[in-house]
């Protein structure tokens, strides 16, 4: 008796590892090949469980006909065997960072409600290993620091009280792969349109870069990357973790010595420092590398002079003497905040 597809049985593999008997489990689904794939492994992976399994897809409302293909979608998971199907429609908001940063925010806030809605615990998103190396290869072009290049983490809560998103193919499982879990499933998947359009960075990392790096490096780079992020991932939460505990103990909204912020190593330190300025207000989004290297500048400062920095969001660094705080800079609300 043969087994199932090398192909199939990857996928469901990795949703074994991550899905038991887990009450309700919303799978976020798009149409496309990865999403599909995971579905249907979802499906089988808990049909000899009490799992109930509800397949989501979020209508960025980006396309023309958009409403016309979540409702495709709608019928295809539930022709895959998904208990339950839901759809939700959103407004993307393009922001300072971008329609795609916009349509992630957006998804995700979305899937959360869905989640709450549906009493489910776990969300899985069906991103693969060459989404991976996809971010990380994005982070290091960037220069955007070691928490980029760590690219996306395999599991992840928005806030202390919402569901866990897990992503079981990060690791192991290739867009390749998905593609031929369909195939030998007999699932049609949809090519999302702006997957292929090139005035998405994303798009022309994926369809010229990535091709051209394994031209020319050799098969395995896109693994290489993506283990290069999780390498790094592993890092990046230590030195996380030692920041929040740092953070704790060094109140700048009250004022903090800086001989004893001298005292922490500097990867620490500024991770401290940007901790401190996301409490008191500064938006994540707004908050540039530039303004943490000229919060850590102050605090390295022998001088001891005066010296202020305004932040985003009204926030304002104030060095006095050998004290650094964070105070509130609108006229009508002056004093500390809260760090």
């Amino acid at each position: 008796m043969t087994g199932p597809d090398p192909a199939v049985a990857a996928v469901r593999l990795a949703v074994r590892r991550v899905v038991g008997d887990a009450g309700t489990v919303l799978v976020a689904c798009s149409g496309g090949a990865d999403s599909l794939a995971l579905l249907a492994a979802t499906v089988f992976e808990t049909r000899r469980t009490a799992t109930r399994v509800v397949g989501a897809v979020v209508d960025h409302g980006l396309q023309d006909g958009s409403a016309e293909h979540t409702a495709r979608v709608v019928r295809q998971m539930a022709d895959l065997g998904a208990d339950e199907t839901a759809s939700i429609r959103v407004t993307v908001d393009p922001g300072p960072g971008g329609i795609e940063a916009g349509a992630r925010e957006a998804r995700y806030a979305a899937l959360d409600r869905l989640a709450r809605h549906f009493a489910a615990g776990t969300v899985l998103l069906g991103h693969t290993v060459d989404d991976q190396a996809e971010s990380v290869l994005l982070g290091l072009t960037q220069g955007s620091g070691p928490r980029s290049l760590a690219g996306m983490r395999d599991g992840f809560r928005d806030g202390a009280d919402g569901p866990l998103f897990v992503r079981p193919f990060l690791r192991e499982v290739t867009r390749p792969q998905t593609e031929a879990a369909c195939r030998a499933e007999a699932i049609e998947p949809w090519e999302d349109p702006h997957n292929l359009d090139q005035r998405f960075l994303r798009a022309r990392v994926r369809h010229v870069v990535m091709p051209l790096l394994e031209a020319e490096l050799g098969p395995g780079v896109a693994r290489a990357l993506a283990r290069t992020g999780h390498l790094l991932r592993e890092d990046v939460e230590a030195l996380d973790d030692e920041a929040q505990a740092q953070q704790q103990r060094h109140d700048l909204g009250v004022g903090v010595a800086v001989e004893d912020l001298r005292g922490l190593t500097r990867a620490v330190r500024t991770r401290v420092l940007r901790l401190a300025a996301l409490a008191a207000g500064a938006p994540a989004r707004d908050l540039t590398y530039g303004h943490v290297q000229a919060l850590d500048a102050m605090v390295e400062d022998p001088r001891g002079e005066p010296r202020d920095l305004d932040l985003p969001g009204h926030v304002r660094a104030e060095r006095r003497g050998d004290v650094l705080r964070l105070v509130d800079s609108r006229p009508d609300l002056p004093g500390p905040v809260a760090g």
